[in-house]
């Protein structure tokens, strides 16, 4: 890890951060800053003293849209999900002082654990494999048997209408990114607000739930911290559980999926099992549908025809977006085929 007096390459006073971490924490020691790679949207840090290991992230610079990158967002749902079942990283501290580094921050307690971004989840006995797989729908169900009322969380998302607010948005998505005419998504827009389910359940959702964003323990096959809460809400909890079932839709070169492989050699769950180990769980009752799955892959079909787009004007972040922006077809024919 870099020390405090190598700041060149961090765009924000070092010097500023470790004074600012002093005065708010008991901490021992000269501050060790590391980014963390992996594509986060929003800036990752890990920041080490003597005695403390602490994670930081943050806002990045420049404009942002109002509700992107909202990092007090973040630190208030861990914050507020510390009491319940559901592993998260202790929670710090918060600060909007934008001096400090450039944007507001949070900051919170390093965890210890395994990270997957590989949906085989490599190396690994097939036993083991199948109590993972286990642990992210059950550790998934706990997070939506959460009363938000009671975690202090009532007013973080809007009641009611998830899937009819969702579909418009993806839908408006597609138009602006979209150079071209997809019959796919075309009937999708049209069958999924027909088919929304009646039920009205209502959640604190993950947003981005899946394999690759949660931590599990260093030796054992359970969950010691979800992470990446970026894209939380409150939602229709079945809307979380389809986007984690992406991974059964998709095959291994469609963004790293499991469709085609040999999964009981490997002691991966089908998705019928992985979604039994959830509804085991979950107290709402409501069972995953066809429509649900048609629109995780209707909103993965939007997002990817915007890489796509971005690649095509030359500012995409990836290097490999247009291959990225080309599954939009695909995901959108696969989701029309469950209508």
């Amino acid at each position: 890890m870099r020390a405090v007096a190598d700041a060149s390459s961090f765009g924000f006073d070092l010097g500023a951060l470790d004074g600012y971490l002093r005065r708010a924490l008991d901490l021992s020691g000269p501050m060790r800053i590391e980014p963390i790679g992996g594509g986060q949207s929003n800036p990752t840090f890990f920041v080490d003293y003597d005695d403390r290991a602490l994670v930081l992230r943050k806002q990045p610079p420049g404009e942002l849209l109002p509700s992107a990158h909202a990092i007090d967002r973040e630190y208030r749902v861990i914050r507020a999900l510390r009491d319940t079942p559901v592993p998260v990283p202790p929670a710090l501290l918060y600060c909007d002082d934008r001096p400090i580094v450039g944007t507001p921050f949070y900051v919170m307690e390093k965890v210890e654990g395994r990270v997957f971004h590989d949906c085989t989840l490599p190396g690994l006995p097939a036993s083991e494999r199948t109590a993972m797989y286990a642990a992210l729908a059950e550790t998934l169900a706990a997070l939506h048997n959460v009363d938000a009322a009671a975690a202090g969380l009532a007013d973080y998302g809007k009641p009611g209408n998830y899937f009819a607010r969702q579909i418009t948005r993806w839908g408006r998505q597609w138009e602006l990114s979209g150079n071209r005419a997809d019959p796919h998504i075309e009937r999708l827009r049209a069958w999924l607000p027909a088919h929304i389910p009646l039920d009205e359940t209502s959640s604190i959702v993950h947003g981005d739930y899946r394999i690759g964003n949660v931590m599990f323990h260093p030796s054992e096959p359970r969950i010691v911290a979800v992470l990446d809460w970026e894209l939380s809400t409150l939602g229709h909890p079945l809307a979380d559980l389809a986007h984690c079932a992406i991974a059964w839709q998709s095959a291994p070169d469609e963004y790293g999926g499991l469709a085609g492989l040999a999964l009981d050699t490997l002691g991966i769950p089908s998705l019928e099992r992985f979604a039994g180990f959830y509804a085991g769980r979950a107290r709402h009752g409501v069972a995953l549908q066809p429509f649900h799955l048609a629109f995780a892959l209707f909103r993965w079909a939007a997002i990817f025809e915007g890489i796509a787009a971005r690649a095509k004007a030359g500012n995409a972040s990836a290097g490999n977006a247009a291959d990225t922006g080309q599954l939009a077809s695909a995901f959108a024919k696969r989701a029309a085929q469950l209508t």
